[in-house]
């Protein structure tokens, strides 16, 4: 009850005698009580011409310039316009119903609405539903959290889906431009092949025209020595062995023809391998000829020209112009490559079995073949090869590989430029059941 007439005394305190509102700018005036300055500043204009200013209290005798600010009042008047206020009993919101969820002042607290209701002071319920809140609030950051965590996960899956979209198409696109470089590749294979054979052809037409012509001549010849007398019918027989020479000298044309559309019709150069250049594992036939691996180290100089590291070795022969063409002997065991590789590849440590490493070759590894591009190239032959043509055509910068077996293309690389630079065959074993073979 105390702290209630407390409040209500605050309250009286704080509020002015003539505005009935809170103090503003309080002043005391000589019998000490207290008024809004402009309040009182006003009451004396309006009081002026009457006599002596007395107090609207008390009405003692105050002077209009001796208005005392009071600061602590001042002070005592802005905490009192935050502190809450029963709206029924005017008294301080000091306490707090939990069933009616309301702040209710000492006089509510003992009404019969709320006598049987548990009542909290104001401070504990406060204390309580912040400890609730800040419970509450903790889930709420917790979901949050987890929430932001999900979203993180799924931009980042996103990001992961563009960045394999974006590989798959730029794989595409390299396979779609490889595939049309192929295309014109084989294309101009195909016209030189065209014009190959329509030069021949018009060859063979040409001779076999003259031949029909002179067999012509001969067979009228024959026909007019029969009708001769027997004396001079002896003579036939020197005209007869003639055409028989002429018929066993004449070359069929579909020969050159079919050369010409099967394969490279250039003669095979003969070679051997390069002992200088072979890997210390290599085993090279008296001969030169054939090469295999095996699991011992020879004990071999180890100079700049020999390979070190990768099992290769290089050909005797070089190039630098012209045409080229060689034939390998290769099996379906272990694991090889045949090609071409500038002069100045690496030999020491491990190189790059593609052209940007300088080396163009095909390869057998675990029952597949492959064309050593960057990236591979599969080879699905129909046809397994046991003997493989190279064929090197150094000015168009082309390095073309055949099966000798049925004459069918495998693989051709694109053009590339050999700057001048010597061109030697290459011939890599890397498993000990592989063994490759020059013919003849």
């Amino acid at each position: 009850m105390a702290s209630s007439l407390s409040g209500l005394d605050m309250r009286e305190e704080a509020t002015c005698p003539i505005c009935l509102e809170y103090l503003t700018d309080p002043v005391s005036v000589d019998c000490g009580h207290n008024f809004c300055r402009g309040c009182v500043t006003q009451y004396c204009v309006e009081w002026a011409g009457r006599g002596s200013l007395t107090c609207p209290i008390c009405r003692s005798q105050i002077l209009k310039g001796n208005l005392r600010p009071n600061w602590q009042l001042g002070n005592l008047v802005e905490k009192m316009k935050h502190v809450a206020v029963c709206t029924r009993h005017k008294k301080t919101l000091d306490l707090f119903c939990e069933e009616d969820e309301e702040a209710v002042c000492v006089v509510c607290e003992r009404a019969s609405q709320h006598r049987s209701h548990t009542v909290l002071l104001i401070e504990e319920a406060a204390q309580k539903y912040k400890e609730k809140i800040q419970a509450h609030l903790k889930t709420l950051k917790e979901e949050r959290e987890k929430q932001l965590g999900l979203k993180a996960t799924g931009e980042g899956k996103r990001q992961e889906y563009l960045v394999g979209r974006q590989k798959i198409v730029s794989e595409f696109q390299q396979l779609r431009q490889f595939l049309e470089e192929q295309e014109r590749l084989l294309l101009a294979q195909l016209e030189k092949l065209d014009k190959e054979i329509l030069r021949i052809q018009k060859e063979n037409v040409t001779k076999l025209s003259g031949q029909i012509s002179h067999l012509s001549e001969l067979i009228h010849e024959l026909e007019g020595k029969c009708q001769k007398p027997a004396s001079e019918f002896l003579q036939v027989r020197l005209s007869l062995k003639h055409s028989r020479s002429m018929c066993r000298d004449r070359r069929a044309p579909e020969s050159s023809l079919r050369s010409v559309r099967n394969g490279p019709s250039l003669p095979r150069v003969h070679m051997t391998l390069d002992p200088d250049t072979a890997h210390p594992q290599l085993i090279l036939s008296e001969d030169r000829k054939t090469v295999r691996y095996g699991r011992l180290w020879n004990k071999l100089p180890n100079t700049t020209k020999r390979f070190d590291y990768e099992r290769c070795v290089l050909g005797s022969e070089g190039f630098t112009m012209g045409r080229h063409c060689w034939e390998v002997e290769v099996g379906e065991r272990g694991g090889w490559a045949v090609g071409v590789a500038r002069e100045s590849l690496g030999r020491k440590g491990e190189i790059s079995f593609k052209p940007k490493g300088g080396i163009w070759a095909v390869e057998y590894w675990e029952g597949q073949y492959w064309a050593l591009t960057d990236p591979l190239t599969p080879l699905p032959l129909s046809w397994v090869p046991r003997r493989i043509w190279i064929y090197l055509d150094y000015e168009q910068g082309q390095v073309t590989f055949f099966n000798a077996d049925n004459e069918s293309l495998i693989f051709t690389f694109p053009p590339a430029s050999f700057a001048g630079e010597r061109i030697r065959p290459l011939f890599v074993v890397w498993e000990t059941e592989s063994q490759l073979r020059l013919c003849p």
